[in-house]
């Protein structure tokens, strides 16, 4: 690696050289650009666990009997999860692992907050937070727009195994579709696919290859490098995170949505996202909102709404 000087875009001036030079594989960019995964904020025991935990909890009394698990695995929030529901809705939250393609062990929720909606979302969410911190937002979200959610956390990202990587990324989704249809029995025009930011790349990569509902992308990018170098016109061999180049093999109806002053994902990725969509809808833009507040403003539940229960099918 060059050493480090003054910076542009996150890069050196010696790293622009090295970057055009010498292009690194696209797994390098990605974790350059994109993988945060924060410290875990909460924990999943399974069934085997939970007994182990309850008999010692139980003490080794004698007649006090051997506690049984509940067959389930069960979800522990630490506080910086800041969990703002009750324990009832905490219980009603299902975790489980499943298994990727590349052997990583995912951590998949499934919130069960609308048991009249017709749609599920796979929720693939943002950079920098996990399962736990995203638990009440989805119920949140679900329960104002009627639709159960369905998340997972990428690899190494909460209690999934393995390392954030672009390959990852596409075998973590891939994963958590077939869980939601196999283990569900959700149907794909029942499913609505919803990316956040990062949680985009996976989302159009999945939709590109099946068709689903609809798909949400919110504050998507077009690849890697146009993050880091907003003027760059072209997909080179070595950028990663391709979404505009796959956005146009999407056949489902798509909502694109962005803040204006987005500052992390600049405003013209989602517009260059949305002119590229086949079947793209009317879009939200959120006139002043940035990176991590679009939920804050009453027009973001509006369109969603107006979105599932209006422009899509409900019978």
């Amino acid at each position: 690696m060059p050493e480090q000087g003054p910076r542009m875009n996150g890069f050196s001036l010696g790293e622009l050289c090295w970057l055009f030079c010498c292009p690194p594989c696209p797994s390098r960019i990605a974790a350059k650009l994109a993988f945060l995964p924060p410290e875990p904020t909460y924990t999943v025991l399974q069934p085997e666990q939970q007994q182990q935990q309850q008999q010692q909890e139980a003490g080794a009394a004698a007649g006090a009997g051997t506690p049984t698990g509940s067959g389930t695995c069960s979800l522990h929030l630490s506080e910086r999860a800041d969990w703002q529901y009750s324990q009832r809705e905490l219980d009603a939250v299902e975790v489980f692992f499943s298994r990727t393609a590349r052997d990583n062990r995912l951590g998949c929720m499934f919130v069960r907050c609308a048991p009249t909606g017709r749609y599920t979302l796979l929720f693939s969410h943002g950079n920098a937070v996990d399962l736990g911190q995203m638990c009440s937002f989805y119920i949140g979200l679900g329960s104002r727009i009627n639709c159960n959610v369905f998340s997972y956390d990428y690899s190494g990202y909460g209690v999934s195994t393995g390392k954030p990587s672009e390959k990852n990324l596409y075998a973590d989704i891939d994963a958590a579709w077939q869980a939601l249809r196999t283990r569900y029995g959700v149907s794909p025009e029942n499913i609505i696919l919803y990316g956040q930011s990062i949680g985009t790349v996976p989302t159009v990569d999945l939709a590109s290859r099946y068709e689903c509902a609809a798909v949400i992308l919110h504050s998507p990018l077009m690849s890697g490098l146009r993050v880091a170098f907003p003027d760059t016109r072209k997909t080179y061999c070595f950028d990663a995170f391709p979404s505009i180049d796959k956005i146009s093999k999407v056949t489902s109806p798509v909502l694109v949505i962005h803040g204006t002053e987005d500052e992390v994902i600049d405003f013209s990725h989602g517009l260059a996202m949305y002119e590229r969509c086949p079947r793209a809808v009317e879009p939200l833009w959120v006139e002043g909102a940035g990176h991590n507040d679009i939920e804050l403003y009453a027009q973001y539940l509006e369109r969603l709404k107006q979105f599932i229960s209006h422009e899509l099918p409900n019978s």
